[in-house]
């Protein structure tokens, strides 16, 4: 293999066929089905699939053809089967499904408006995880235009990963004989360290969402006639979460939902921490004499990739300030995300957070407790000789840096599906998300020179497969 080739090729196919495609694909706001319950009526969803296929159809690899799978009432699947010459399977993941806007963004900047700037890409979904199947298609092409030997390749790429990936195991059912078996599996959709070096995360955090709603009276009324004899629902609602976290440290107080920590994972944190060093707390934007909750690196490293957290992310019964009038208010609906380690079972996790949230409620009031689809975290197993040694080189050509590892905070559902189903696939969980990439926040950017030299580490890692 050529690697100055191979660089020059995937370098000159971002520019002129992924970069304009996915500020095209940015501009459509096609949101998860969580956040868009009229999904289907709404087109957007439609138009994304539109999009990546006639795109694929037109750079299908040599042999290869693409399959959309659509059950009623379901979320799409695109799945890309590329034959291959010598023994394996691999299977490649990305999904097209979008978060919400969120507020916040830059001047001139919106989720649903691209930009470039500064050799990235801004806009909703382009980093999480548009690119996926763009590149993914790129790593092949580029490979077999230098005639190289690859395993059968297959493309898997969904619609509903921001929504819990709960149209999943439908299509891993049906599509299971096309799935077959895979001996390593290749995922997109994670984070980086830096852009300095290639990354592979080999844990990620499980996610159980609820919307809590607490009643106490059934219409608002005077708080100068009420407040102190009636409760304030959102003192209910805070003393309720109060049985779930110490509301002081943020320190998950269920057992079922810690774990101990494996120690090989304490040795990669350790590394990750000494390869990153101070930019671990630079990574994020505090506001002027903020700090973390803990001056210890590698333990806040461990608090958002192997302890449960909990997040209230929206909110629902609070008029906005301008309009807020003196008034002791019915309810207070929140809606909590709760981060769970690797390891922990998500059923076990949410039958807990339940008992503790419903039973006896503070003064009579009216609990209703709804859950999202819950998905488990992963541990990724061990990592074969020739894998390590592959990412390795592959690293050290691009990036003339080894790789490193890294645990994730985050949640990619089909990965624990994955590791549960075929344990003993390989694995290589990469992605474009680094420092201040903000994917889900405002000003969410695709870093376009780390997404080139990653294309290329994957080519690298397919070329080199099981040898």
């Amino acid at each position: 293999m050529n690697i100055k080739l191979l660089e020059k090729n995937i370098n000159s196919f971002w520019e002129d066929h992924i970069v304009p495609t996915l500020i095209e694909y940015i501009k459509i706001p096609n949101k998860s089905p969580s956040f868009d319950s009229n999904w289907k009526e709404n087109g957007h969803m439609d138009k994304v699939l539109s999009l990546a296929t006639k795109w694929s159809k037109k750079h299908l690899p040599k042999g290869a053809s693409l399959t959309i799978k659509e059950s009623k009432g379901r979320t799409p699947l695109i799945l890309i089967d590329i034959p291959g010459q010598k023994d394996g399977n691999v299977l490649m993941y990305g999904h097209l499904d979008k978060q919400p806007e969120m507020e916040g963004w830059d001047k001139n900047m919106g989720p649903w408006k691209p930009v470039l700037k500064n050799k990235k890409l801004y806009g909703r979904g382009g980093a999480d995880d548009g690119y996926a199947l763009f590149a993914s298609l790129c790593s092949v092409q580029a490979l077999q235009d230098q005639k190289i030997q690859l395993p059968r390749i297959l493309i898997l790429i969904e619609f509903s990963e921001e929504s819990g990936s709960p149209d999943l195991p439908h299509y891993m059912n049906i599509c299971k004989k096309q799935i077959a078996e895979p001996d390593l599996v290749i995922c997109l959709d994670s984070g980086a360290g830096d852009y300095k070096r290639f990354w592979t995360t080999t844990s990620l955090r499980g996610l159980i969402g609820a919307k809590l709603r607490v009643d106490i009276i059934k219409e608002g009324i005077h708080s100068g006639g009420a407040s102190g004899y009636v409760p304030s629902s959102f003192r209910i609602a805070r003393q309720l979460l109060s049985r779930i976290e110490n509301e002081k440290t943020g320190q998950i107080l269920l057992n079922e939902l810690n774990v101990t920590i494996p120690n090989f994972r304490l040795e990669e944190t350790k590394e990750y921490v000494k390869i990153i060093g101070s930019d671990l707390v630079k990574e994020f934007p505090w506001v002027k004499g903020a700090k973390p909750s803990t001056n210890e690196n590698i333990e806040g490293v461990l608090r958002r990739t192997w302890r449960p957290a909990l997040s209230i992310v929206g909110a629902g019964g609070l008029p906005p300030s301008e309009n807020a009038g003196n008034v002791l208010r019915p309810y207070t609906e929140l809606q909590l995300s709760i981060r769970i380690p690797p390891m922990v079972d998500h059923k076990k996790a949410k039958t807990a957070i339940e008992k503790a949230i419903k039973t006896k409620p503070p003064y009579g009031s009216k609990i209703k407790l709804t859950f999202d689809e819950p998905a488990s975290g992963w541990s990724a197993p061990e990592t074969s000789i020739w894998l390590k040694k592959a990412m390795n080189d592959g690293s050290m050509a691009f990036f003339n840096k080894p790789f490193c590892c890294i645990g994730e905070g985050g949640t990619i559902p089909f990965m624990a599906m994955l590791g549960k189903q075929f344990p003993k696939a390989q694995f290589v969980i990469t992605g474009v998300l680094g420092p201040s990439s903000n994917a889900h926040g405002p000003n969410e950017f695709l870093h376009i020179p780390f997404a080139k030299k990653l294309t290329a580490c994957v080519s690298f890692i397919l070329e080199r497969f099981n040898s």
